[in-house]
Formats: C-alpha cells, sequence, structure tokens
C-alpha cells in the first residue's frame, strides 16, 4: 500500500536528526541498487550523492525548522520534495513598485487620453450644433465619424500587434491619434468633411489601444494577475471619460470651443516620447527589471500557457476561417458588440439626455455624466483583483470569466431600466454611476478572456471583436437619434439596451470558456 507517513507532533532535536539521517541514508542506498543494476561506474555518483546528502543534513541540524520532508511507504516511489527554486508570490509593496506596473501604468495613461479624445465631441457637440443648425440625427452622425475609422482598424491593427508587439504599434497610433486631435480644430473651421475626416482619422488609430493593452498585459504579467492589470489599464480608460467630461467644459469656457482638443493633442506627443525612451516591449528586454521579478514572470507565464514561449510564426495574416469557427470566438465577440453599443450610447448622449430630460446646463451635465466614469474606473480595479483571488483559491477560469461577464452586463441592465424611472437628475446619476460601475466588471470577463483562449492571436481577436463593437456602436450611437426623433422617447431605447444586456448575457455564458482553444486544426 501506497500511502504517506504523517508526523503529527513534534519530533525531538536528537530524534529528528536521526530520523533525517537514516531517511537520507535509505535514500542513497536506493540509489546504490539502482545505479549497480545499470552500471558499476555509477557507485562513485551516488557515493558523492551520499556524502551531499549527509552534510546537508548537517547544515539542516542548525535550523530544524526548515526541514521538509514528504516519505511514502512504498520505496520504489518516493514523493519530491518541495521545490526549493519556485519563485514565491510578490507582497503587495513588491507588486505596485514593479516594472509590470510602471507598464501598466503607462498603458493607463495612454487608455485615458485615448478616451478623453473621445468624448470632447460629446461635450463640443452641443455648441456645434446650435452653432450649425444640426439636427439631432445629423448630431449623432457627426459623433459616430470617429467610429467609421474606429471600424476598420482593428483587425489590422491587432495582427501588427501579434506581429510587431504592443510598444511599437501603441507609439504610433497615441502620435496618429494625438496628431488627429490637436488639428480638429483647423478642419472645423475649413469644412464640415474635414471635420469628419478628422474624426475617423481618430477612430482608425485608436483602434490599435486595446489590442496593444492586450498584448502587453499578456508578455508582462502572470495569468494571476491579468486580471487586476486589465484593471488597472481600463481605469485609466474610464478616469479618461471622466477626465475628458469635466476639463472640456471649463477649458471651453476659457479658450474657447476647440481648447480641450489641442491640451489633449499635446499630452499624447508627449506620452509618446516618455513611453518609448522608459518602456520595454518585453521582460526581457527590460534593463530596470530585478532578477526576482524577471524570474518570477517568466515562471508564472510558463506554468500557465507553456506554449507562449514557442517561436513566432511569420504569417502575418492570421488564421481568420479558423477562429470564426470556434463558439468561444463568437463569444467574445458578442460580448464586446454589447459592451460597446451600451458604452458608446452612454458615453455620447449622455450629457444630451440630462440637458434635454432634467434641463441641466452642459457644465451640470458633463459633471452628472462624468461621475459614473470614475466609480467604473475603482470598481473596474477591484473587480478585476477579486477576479484574480477567485483563480488563486481553486475557482476555475471558466466559472470566474463567467461570473464576472454576468455581473457585467445583467446589472447594467437592470440599472438602466431604473434610470428611465429617474425623477430627479441625481437619482438618474446613481443609477447611471450603478450602471457604468458594475458594467466595469465585464473586463474581468470578455476582455481578459481574449488572452486566455488563443495568447498567440490575442491582438486579432481582439481587433476582431473591436470590429464587431465598432458596428454596434455605430448602431447605436446614430440609433439612438433616429429613435428619440421618431418615437420621442431616450427611455425607450434605454430599455431597448436593457434587453439587449440580458440576451447577451445568457449567450456568453453558454458559449464562453476560460481554456486554451486549438484554433491551429485545420476546419474540414
Amino acid at each position: 500500500m501506497s500511502s504517506a507517513i504523517a508526523l503529527h507532533r513534534p519530533l525531538h532535536r536528537s530524534s529528528l536528526t536521526a530520523f533525517r539521517a537514516t531517511e537520507t541514508i535509505k535514500l542513497s542506498s536506493r540509489f546504490v541498487q539502482l545505479s549497480y543494476g545499470c552500471c558499476l561506474g555509477n557507485i562513485s555518483l551516488t557515493n558523492s550523492l551520499l556524502r551531499i546528502g549527509l552534510r546537508q543534513v548537517s547544515s539542516e541540524l542548525r535550523d530544524p525548522h526548515s526541514f521538509k520532508l514528504r516519505v511514502f511507504s512504498n520505496d520504489a516511489q518516493f514523493g519530491p520534495l518541495p521545490e526549493e527554486n519556485e519563485v514565491q508570490a510578490p507582497s503587495f509593496a513588491e507588486f505596485i513598485t514593479s516594472e509590470r506596473v510602471k507598464v501598466v501604468a503607462m498603458l493607463a495613461l495612454a487608455l485615458a487620453l485615448c478616451n478623453a479624445d473621445r468624448v470632447v465631441m460629446s461635450v463640443a457637440i452641443v455648441p456645434l450644433s446650435l452653432s450649425h443648425g444640426w439636427s439631432r440625427s445629423f448630431s449623432g452622425i457627426v459623433q459616430s465619424s470617429f467610429l467609421w475609422g474606429y471600424l476598420i482598424s482593428p483587425i489590422a491593427g491587432g495582427a501588427l500587434v501579434d506581429y510587431y508587439g504592443g510598444k511599437l504599434v501603441m507609439a504610433w497610433g497615441v502620435a496618429l491619434w494625438s496628431l488627429a486631435t490637436y488639428l480638429t480644430p483647423w478642419a472645423a473651421e475649413t469644412s464640415l468633411w474635414a471635420l469628419l475626416a478628422m474624426r475617423a482619422l481618430l477612430g482608425v488609430a485608436e483602434g490599435v489601444a486595446l489590442p496593444c493593452m492586450n498584448n502587453m498585459v499578456a508578455r508582462w504579467f502572470p495569468q494571476t494577475e491579468r486580471a487586476r492589470a486589465v484593471g488597472l489599464a481600463m481605469a485609466g480608460f474610464q478616469l479618461g471619460s471622466a477626465i475628458g467630461l469635466t476639463l472640456s467644459p471649463i477649458l471651453m469656457s476659457r479658450g474657447g470651443t476647440f481648447g480641450p482638443f489641442v491640451i489633449f493633442g499635446l499630452s499624447g506627443f508627449l506620452w509618446v516620447l516618455v513611453w518609448i525612451s522608459a518602456i520595454s516591449s518585453t521582460p526581457d528586454r527590460n534593463p530596470q527589471i530585478s532578477k526576482y521579478e524577471l524570474e518570477y514572470i517568466l515562471d508564472k507565464r510558463q506554468k500557465s500557457f507553456p506554449m507562449e514561449n514557442r517561436p513566432k510564426t511569420t504569417k502575418v495574416i492570421p488564421p481568420f476561417r479558423r477562429l470564426l469557427s470556434k463558439l468561444p470566438t463568437w463569444s467574445l465577440i458578442v460580448a464586446n458588440a454589447m459592451h460597446s453599443w451600451g458604452f458608446f450610447v452612454i458615453l455620447s448622449w449622455m450629457p444630451i439626455y440630462f440637458n434635454t430630460i432634467y434641463r441641466v446646463d452642459l457644465r451640470q451635465a458633463a459633471w452628472f455624466s462624468a461621475v459614473p466614469w470614475s466609480m467604473m474606473a475603482i470598481m473596474g480595479y477591484f473587480g478585476g483583483l477579486w477576479s484574480d483571488m477567485l483563480i488563486q483559491s481553486g475557482i476555475s477560469v471558466t466559472l470566474t470569466r463567467k461570473i464576472f461577464q454576468s455581473i457585467g452586463f445583467l446589472g447594467p441592465g437592470i440599472a438602466l431600466i431604473g434610470l428611465t424611472t429617474a425623477k430627479h437628475p441625481s437619482i438618474a446619476s446613481a443609477w447611471l454611476t450603478l450602471a457604468v460601475g458594475l458594467k466595469s466588471f465585464s473586463h474581468s470577463g470578455f476582455l481578459v478572456n481574449l488572452q486566455e483562449i488563443a495568447p498567440q492571436y490575442s491582438g486579432v481577436l481582439h481587433g476582431m471583436s473591436n470590429t464587431a463593437g465598432t458596428f454596434a456602436a455605430i448602431v447605436g450611437t446614430v440609433g439612438a437619434g433616429f429613435f428619440v426623433e421618431l418615437v420621442g422617447s431616450f427611455q425607450g431605447f434605454l430599455l431597448l439596451t436593457s434587453l439587449l444586456y440580458f440576451l447577451a448575457t445568457l449567450f456568453y455564458i453558454l458559449c464562453s470558456t476560460g481554456e486554451r482553444v486549438n484554433f491551429d486544426e485545420t476546419v474540414s
């Protein structure tokens, strides 16, 4: 019978010493028998092992508490001793001061600029509509021009990210979208078509932001830390909404309608300089990283996905047919589509919603719309931390992702129903804050799930799902304007959005997985 011997009480120091010596000699004698049966020449090696084992026992006498042993009664199979060289998990202080947190902090700043550059138009559209006499439906078209460019870049950008890495592609992306933001005032004064083209260029450049984020997180963070890393990065994304919505009216009141575009554009150029000089594409290329942190990242990443370290293929064009042949891919596409629908409808129309329904001025409307995004940034990080803790406690990755995606969709669906019943702007803001805050839990659902089912294709998967999300965002943003004109009710469109949240939740639960999917097998 093979059963482990358990030591139920502390041993006396001399007994412990004798026990250790006996077990070491038994182990060495076993090696002698095996070695003699195979080759007499191995006896010298076995004697060396015996001397090393005795020296180890002698050294351990100085510290009896350091001794760890697992012995089995069947001497043909010894249980392995614990790995002494296994890298221990870092403390919170070590984590927060690590190089990988610096990387995710820079990603958070980039995403903050990304969203701030987007939402400026959500505030500027009010004075621009008044000065140009635009209708609600045409205002929706102007706001959606960003999405025209955002529609075409995620897939190509994701493929470039998978091939060239997130650092290079992110640098070019931020530089281009900062240029588009900086030139928006000139375009608006030139012609309507120039304004639409500049907003579309902004969308083209920003289409690479999230695939780059996912690529850098997958390279720098082990699986047990990825949800909180995404939470930190996306916190910057949501804070960008809050910063853009709150600062834009102030900057407009002092520097004119186009003041925010200039400030945010210049800030992007500064970010690019810091990113290029201070961040490395992979941990092993970073001259600042400590040996402990590098070993920890590589060790944990190898244990999570051993295939991640295989040589990169030379093909830039990914296997789209095989990617689309799997239901987990479609679960991500549907989740991203619904996420983008709700995100852009709230982002684009809430200032106008508060201004129209509750008759608050532009600055107050921007403030009521900004508060929820700040809450989303906070809840997104703690959602990621909770997700990582569940996985570390033994809950399966698949179940964890489904739990958080369900919270991230069912929560907003219910809260938007509450929003339609609010009679006061403060109550409406509270419902909106709850909706957007709970929405952040989906970052620990489908957004991390992209890295798990196919790490080698995470960029292009994100691009594909982002393209679907952009289609949904265009339909939602433009459709909201036409819906309000035809039906005369913002509330009806919010109820429709709630229904779509519930249906998307059901599809994700049925079709998603947290396990790696084999996309390299051929499709008949």
